[in-house]
């Protein structure tokens, strides 16, 4: 029986039929995103009560949510964002109490946000902006205790923002832009210590900014830019140790800007637009008065901000020309960290892949590594990505790190996932990478469902790298070592971390030693399993693959073989199978 269909990032085109009411009653995941799809969501769909996830997002679907949406009585997930729905959010989405994730962002629905959806305390991501929804912030939203990401940005919300929002304790990301909230700002705001990216720009706020912000001790980013606050900016938010982004442009905020904690490297743009504001010259704001700086003559704010500058220009002018230098002299050096860790434009923090991949839960967890683990993360466009997590516990995980990275920025190739983004910081390292919902070589290769022969195993081996031999990347762009363990692992089927491997004996030397005997001993038996037709023939093509496999895992890097004529071996090796 049918339990999950997954036709996503196809160009189907036309509507959903009536008949999909019709699937399957045992269907628990049916994503469709980004298919072109038009049309109205069709009643029917109600039929499917055990639905877990329902994901049309990304397509031309029109009218409005139909109500028997609450039949879905155990669905966890439902995404329509990104789609031409309009009308009302129906009360009816009020009695999915299992619902984990609403995202309707970016579709034409009006009127006001539903009280009852308070009443869902399942709700971990509440995804309404960009929308035209009026009236007011629900105080009811408050009860939702589990609430991670709350985004109501770019509608017409009006009104205060409710005293109850501070009793969303778990909150993480809480997007408020671009409405016209209107009054003071919730000093309750300040009790949520988990928030970490706060935007509460474009609004109509008033009055001071609340001392008790400075409570909120996880806070990386605080957008209060284009409102009508007033009073100063308060000293006790140097506290906060992790705040990376400060912005409150454009206000009517008056008196010193701080000067300690990370207001060090905050810099004019932060505060420009507030013409009472007085400090340091670095932000473009006058003297305070009082201030010795105001005695400061022309000569002594040359000497200490303007030459200090030039030096410092000077300085890495020179730098510059002697990297340019360096590597002409060696075109295979590594680019510089920045180019290799974010060779793309969209960049992913840390608490955008914690979101993602809800807290790293085991329920996202799809792979594990000798170096990390692979998670499957819902990001808050809707986009579904996997996150390959380092282990930096692992004093190779660094390198392997930065190799696969640069590997990923310069292949590309129809059999290799398409790498997204990259995190990193000291204390930890991710790789975005396009998810593949239809399994991957540990899957077919290890599951009883899927079988491999010898000319599919040795067709992937020739097309994951046939690119990148023709490139001729060798390390540290790519670990020529790491393929030949791969290599003997897609044929013996047997991993390097497997059971029969202790003490001094590893994968390479099993294989060497077999190599040096009976190959056929070591290498997966349903490859040969009533093979009776040119047995020896066979045999001597998988013998051969052993043989690239053990150059490629050499001691010495300078005896391995590289990925060039890695694909020209394995490519004769596949025409002489072809023709047994």
């Amino acid at each position: 029986s049918l339990s999950e269909l997954v036709i996503g990032s196809n160009r189907l085109h036309g509507v959903l039929p009536n008949s999909i009411g019709n699937l399957s009653t045992t269907l628990e995941w049916l994503e469709a995103t980004g298919c072109h799809i038009n049309g109205m969501i069709p009643s029917e769909i109600g039929n499917l009560s055990n639905l877990l996830s329902l994901a049309l997002g990304d397509n031309d679907l029109t009218g409005s949510i139909p109500e028997t949406i609450g039949n879905l009585q155990k669905i966890q997930q439902l995404q329509v964002y990104e789609t031409e729905i309009q009308g009302l959010i129906p009360d009816n989405i009020c009695k999915l109490t299992n619902l984990g994730e609403l995202n309707l962002m970016n579709t034409k629905l009006y009127g006001s946000i539903p009280s009852c959806l308070g009443n869902l305390t399942s709700l971990q991501k509440l995804q309404l902006g960009s929308n035209a929804l009026t009236s007011h912030m629900p105080s009811t939203l408050g009860s939702l205790k589990d609430l991670i990401l709350l985004d109501l940005s770019s509608n017409f919300l009006i009104g205060p923002l409710p005293q109850e929002i501070g009793s969303m304790k778990s909150i993480v990301q809480l997007q408020l832009s671009g409405n016209q909230f209107s009054g003071n700002i919730a000093t309750s705001i300040g009790e949520l210590q988990n928030l970490i990216n706060l935007s509460l720009s474009r609004n109509r706020l008033q009055g001071p900014i609340p001392e008790s912000f400075a409570d909120m001790v996880s806070l990386e980013s605080l957008d209060l830019s284009r409102n009508n606050l007033s009073g100063t900016i308060p000293k006790s938010l140097e506290k906060l140790l992790h705040l990376g982004y400060l912005n409150v442009s454009f206000n009517e905020l008056s008196g010193e800007i701080p000067n300690g904690g990370t207001f060090n490297n905050f810099t004019a743009g932060s505060f420009i637009g507030n013409e009472e504001l007085c400090g340091a010259p670095k932000f473009h704001v006058k003297a305070c008065k009082g201030n010795k700086r105001t005695g400061f003559s022309k000569t002594k704010f040359f000497l200490v901000y303007i030459l200090p500058s030039i030096t410092l220009i000077i300085i890495a002018a020179a730098f510059a020309i002697w990297l340019l230098r360096q590597r002409a002299s060696n075109t295979r050096l590594l680019v510089q960290e920045n180019s290799l860790l974010y060779p793309f434009n969209k960049r992913i923090s840390y608490y955008e892949i914690l979101q993602a991949t809800n807290n790293f839960s085991e329920d996202n967890l799809i792979g594990r590594g000798s170096i990390g683990l692979v998670y499957k993360g819902i990001f808050y466009n809707g986009m579904v990505a996997a996150v390959k997590v380092f282990n930096l516990q692992l004093q190779a995980s660094f390198k392997s790190f930065e190799a696969e990275c640069e590997a990923m920025r310069n292949i590309r190739h129809r059999n290799l996932v398409k790498l997204i983004s990259s995190c990193s910081n000291p204390d930890f390292k991710a790789m975005v990478l396009e998810y593949t919902p239809n399994g991957n070589l540990e899957k077919r290769l290890y599951t009883h469902n899927y079988f491999l022969d010898i000319d599919q195993r040795i067709g992937i081996s020739v097309n994951t790298i046939a690119e990148y031999g023709t490139a001729g990347i060798v390390t540290p762009m790519g670990d020529v070592y790491s393929y030949g363990i791969l290599l003997m692992e897609t044929f013996t089927r047997k991993k390097p971390t497997d059971d029969l491997f202790v003490g001094e004996l590893t994968m390479k030397k099993w294989v060497s030693e077999a190599f040096s005997r009976a190959v056929i001993s070591i290498v997966d038996d349903n490859l040969l399993t009533g093979e009776k037709e040119n047995f020896t023939g066979k045999e001597s093509c998988l013998s051969m693959i052993m043989e690239v496999a053990l150059n490629c895992t050499e001691d010495s890097p300078d005896d391995r073989i590289n990925m060039k004529d890695v694909v020209g071996r394995l490519t004769k090796i596949r025409q002489r199978f072809k023709g047994l």
